[in-house]
């Protein structure tokens, strides 16, 4: 494959990826756990806060990728790693802005399907990327970027965002 056409290799592997990691848990799981049927009746104000919820997932999910390709000259994957530890964006402000975005979309969904099962997968999604980020990625951010990464980590919180952007 050529890519020449302006996308990079980290691009084209960050697009395979949005739709494999965010596009299956945020968008296919639901839809399965709710027998993709969206209870009919007038939109009413939980769906227009899930679909508030499911976009602003979407637009954070979007920007954390393309930092992720341009800033980090790499790729959300875990199996083709950024080569500059991405600091920009929403990581000023919370370590993990793809996860919480991804919570966000899953919470969205929830509302516009009107699913209990929705909300149960959200509590597990989010126990699994926390264990995630506690037993492999933080050990392997720190080995791969040092003292560098223990100083954003130490300042930066994981789950709950700062109110003024980390500056390190």
């Amino acid at each position: 494959m050529s890519y020449s056409s302006g996308m990079s290799r980290a691009g084209v592997h960050t697009v395979i990826f949005f739709f494999l990691a965010p596009g299956t848990n945020a968008f296919l799981v639901p839809w399965w756990i709710a027998g993709f049927e969206r209870p009919e009746g007038e939109l009413g104000w939980l769906d227009l806060l899930g679909a508030a919820l499911l976009a602003a997932g979407l637009v954070a999910v979007v920007a954390c990728f393309r930092r992720f390709v341009r800033e980090g000259r790499g790729t959300p994957a875990p199996v083709a790693p950024t080569e500059f530890l991405v600091l920009g964006g929403l990581y000023r402000y919370v370590r993990n802005p793809m996860y919480l975005a991804v919570a966000s979309m899953i919470a969205g969904q929830a509302l516009i399907l009107h699913s209990a099962g929705v909300l149960v997968w959200l509590g597990v999604f989010m126990a699994a990327v926390w264990i995630f980020t506690r037993a492999y990625e933080e050990p392997e951010l720190t080995r791969q970027f040092g003292e560098s990464y223990v100083e954003y980590r130490d300042a930066v919180p994981g789950w709950w965002p700062r109110l003024t952007p980390y500056q390190g």
